[in-house]
């Protein structure tokens, strides 16, 4: 499996997701390499730069499930390195939005795309139940008052943060 924007809190909970309850052999993050030991201690395997060649460093057919939090540019290379099968879903485009389809590609290996935003019934009480049982651990970079959702959104952008960014409400009288 290969998780794009591997660093974040939903690139995190995908590879413990995937490595401690799913039962995958071999989780590749891919992030800023200066996170990398955060990012092993959360459960992948292997780190790999975000300015790397992946296609270059693991060659083609090489993954059966590609988790893409960032979209853009690379998204075609994700595709080549999928197997025949294999599965992409996203739910994140911090890289940009629109992407090119060669739908050559698509049908001739088979692949499963999938969008990923609304959770099944019962999804989330299950992430929970993991978490309350110490098999998911969520990391909470930052907190900030919403009042400071500004300052919120230039740590976000700096991209220096391992983990969520979260807001806190104000307390209701």
């Amino acid at each position: 499996m290969l998780v794009t924007g591997a660093s974040g809190g939903v690139g995190l909970a995908a590879a413990q997701l995937a490595k401690k309850c799913r039962g995958v052999q071999k989780v590749i993050a891919v992030c800023s390499i200066s996170k990398a030991d955060q990012v092993k201690e959360m459960g992948a395997d292997v780190v790999l730069d975000q300015n790397d060649n992946l296609l270059e460093k693991l060659g083609a057919d090489s993954v059966t499930l590609v988790v893409d939090l960032v979209g853009g540019k690379s998204w075609p290379t994700l595709l080549d390195m999928l197997k025949r099968k294999g599965r992409y879903a996203t739910t994140g485009a911090i890289g940009g939005p629109l992407v090119e389809l060669d739908l050559r590609t698509l049908y001739l290996k088979d692949l499963t795309l999938m969008g990923c935003t609304a959770l099944d019934e019962g999804v989330f009480s299950c992430l929970v139940a993991l978490i309350n049982a110490g098999k998911v651990k969520p990391v909470v970079a930052e907190t900030c008052p919403l009042e400071q959702i500004g300052r919120a959104q230039e740590s976000f952008m700096k991209k220096k943060h391992v983990g969520k960014l979260v807001l806190v409400p104000p307390e209701v009288a």
